[in-house]
């Protein structure tokens, strides 16, 4: 089994983060296109000389909280160079652009919404560039699901079929809707959500970053979180194989970030493991003091 892992402790704000991530290959493709990321952002004075006996690097209290799953597609290695080419597009937004230092209300977070939406379209150019200079890679293209905390607020921008749940008041909901051909016709009335499992274009995704020719939707979302609250971002490799009844379960059971996560990827693979399975899970607890 093929798996990568990041278990950190980190933040320190209105509420304190834990998370966990883990990318797993499943049992029948041959390699991982699934990649993550769970980063915090943090204002940072790197001292060059002081007469003061102090450490060269501080760090401020304020931290900003990013997260991200992303699947890529295509052909041979061109999903994994999709995928990993957008998760460092959005690194480098974040580190060189994104103006992160604001204040937590409903109007910045707007803000933040509208520059990580910028971020995608700008990963979406990327990855169209990438495949347009070399042929092997042609049409390949990634999910692209993030998720920006600080304070209180977190937001949430989407691309394709992986996905976003907020575990709240021991309910799961699911925060991204699903960009596939099934659920646009749900959502233009012309098909029942209870047929969408049982469609035979299910898998295939509408609005992906990349693809054949750069332009892409970004779906975005602004909500509050509060202690006790749960993030989950995930590829569908294990939306496929785990209801959202079965994820809950879990999720009430394990408080962990860590062991929820194996969990749920284990119960993927007994499943049957059918595609690469990527979770990210997120706790928020109250700040210590």
């Amino acid at each position: 089994m093929s798996m990568s892992e990041l278990d950190t402790q980190i933040g320190r704000s209105s509420l304190d983060v834990k998370a966990f991530g883990i990318s797993d290959t499943g049992r029948v493709r041959p390699s991982n296109e699934d990649q993550f990321l769970i980063a915090d952002l943090t204002k940072t004075m790197r001292i060059w000389q002081t007469s003061l006996p102090e450490k060269k690097a501080q760090f401020g209290n304020e931290r900003g909280h990013l997260f991200l799953v992303a699947d890529g597609m295509g052909g041979h290695c061109a999903g994994e160079q999709a995928s990993a080419l957008a998760v460092v597009a959005i690194e480098q937004f974040a580190l060189n652009t994104f103006k992160w230092f604001f204040h937590s209300d409903k109007p910045e977070a707007q803000t933040a919404l509208k520059q990580f939406q910028t971020a995608l379209h700008q990963a979406d150019y990327r990855v169209v560039e990438e495949s347009l200079e070399h042929a092997e890679l042609s049409g390949m293209g990634t999910t692209l699901t993030l998720a920006y905390h600080l304070d209180g607020r977190l937001c949430v921008v989407h691309v394709g079929d992986s996905r976003a749940y907020i575990f709240e008041s021991d309910v799961l909901r699911q925060i991204t809707h699903d960009h596939t051909v099934p659920e646009d016709m749900v959502r233009r009335g012309e098909l029942q959500p209870e047929q969408v499992a049982q469609h035979p274009l299910r898998h295939v995704i509408t609005n992906v970053v990349g693809g054949t020719e750069a332009g892409v939707y970004v779906e975005a979302h602004a909500l509050d979180v509060h202690a006790g609250d749960r993030l989950l971002l995930c590829s569908d490799g294990l939306t496929e194989m785990v209801t959202n009844e079965a994820i809950a379960t879990v999720l009430r059971a394990e408080s962990d970030p860590a062991v929820a996560c194996k969990t749920l990827v284990a119960q993927a693979n007994d499943a049957g493991g059918r595609d690469n399975i990527t979770a990210v899970i997120v706790r928020f607890d109250p700040a210590s003091s």
